[in-house]
C-alpha cells in the first residue's frame, strides 16, 4: 500500500476543499430557492446543505485557530510583521 505525503502547512488541499464545499451548498441553497424541487429533493438538499455548512464552519474555525497561533506572542516561531523594502 502506498504511503500518502503528510499535509504541511502550505498544502493547498483544506482550502481547495473549502471553496468547493462553499460553492456547492451555494448551488443546493439557489435550486432550493427556486422552489422546483420536490419535497423529499427539498429535504436531501437541506440535509446536504447542513452537513456542508457544518464543514465550512469547521474549516473556518481551524483556519482562526491557525491564525491565532501563529500571531501568538508566547509562540516560539512568532510571525514577524511584513516590512516591505523600499
Amino acid at each position: 500500500m502506498a504511503k500518502t505525503a503528510p499535509k504541511t502547512a502550505a498544502d493547498p488541499a483544506p482550502a481547495v476543499d473549502f471553496e468547493h464545499s462553499l460553492d456547492e451548498l451555494e448551488q443546493l441553497v439557489t435550486r432550493m430557492e427556486g422552489g422546483e424541487l420536490s419535497l423529499d429533493e427539498s429535504l436531501a438538499s437541506f440535509e446536504r446543505g447542513i452537513g456542508l455548512f457544518r464543514h465550512c464552519q469547521q474549516s473556518l474555525q481551524q483556519a482562526e485557530l491557525r491564525v491565532r497561533l501563529l500571531l501568538d506572542s508566547d509562540a516560539p516561531d512568532r510571525a514577524e510583521p511584513f516590512e516591505p523594502e523600499l
